[in-house]
């Protein structure tokens, strides 16, 4: 029951996430919904890091209920199925506004591989965030290597 119920209210927030981002496609210059999808997933991925990669390194506080709740929407994130967000054509060889190299379409792509791995990257941090600064420190490095191996081969640097 409560699996059912996680996943009703991941479906709603995926939806309501996609049509605001078709609501403000035009406003943000992007006209692409599955650009704009996938640039706020990563957003919202960026955000979940920053804010426990700011414990980790002593900018902030650490605090187990913010750390495992940034966590824990880091594996919800690892568990949504991206597919609608990466459709062909919408890379920087075809489009103005992304930074997703051709490459992710490729045959010999890894990055379901690496989507793979950030997801049990998650799946550990969500197990010990909450668990003190050292268990916090010990789980980012994973999901941050996971992040970088895909940034590294799959992304236009600015």
């Amino acid at each position: 029951m409560q699996s059912t119920l996680k996943n009703a209210i991941l479906a709603l927030t995926t939806a309501a996430t996609a049509a605001t981002f078709a609501v403000t496609a035009h406003a943000d210059g992007h006209e692409n919904p599955a650009v704009n999808a996938r640039q706020g997933y990563m957003q919202l991925m960026s955000l979940n890091i920053g804010v426990l990669g700011q414990m980790a390194r002593g900018n902030t506080e650490y605090d187990a209920e913010t750390a495992q709740a940034a966590a824990n929407n880091l594996l919800t994130l690892s568990q949504i199925d991206q597919r609608f967000m990466w459709v062909p054509g919408t890379d920087t060889e075809n489009m103005e506004g992304t930074r997703a190299l051709p490459a992710i379409w490729a045959d010999d792509s890894r990055v379901m591989e690496i989507m793979g791995e950030f997801n049990t990257a998650a799946e550990g941090l969500a197990a010990t965030a909450g668990d003190g600064l050292d268990a916090l420190r010990a789980g980012l490095g994973p999901v941050g290597s996971a992040c970088g191996d895909c940034h590294d081969d799959y992304r236009q640097p600015q």
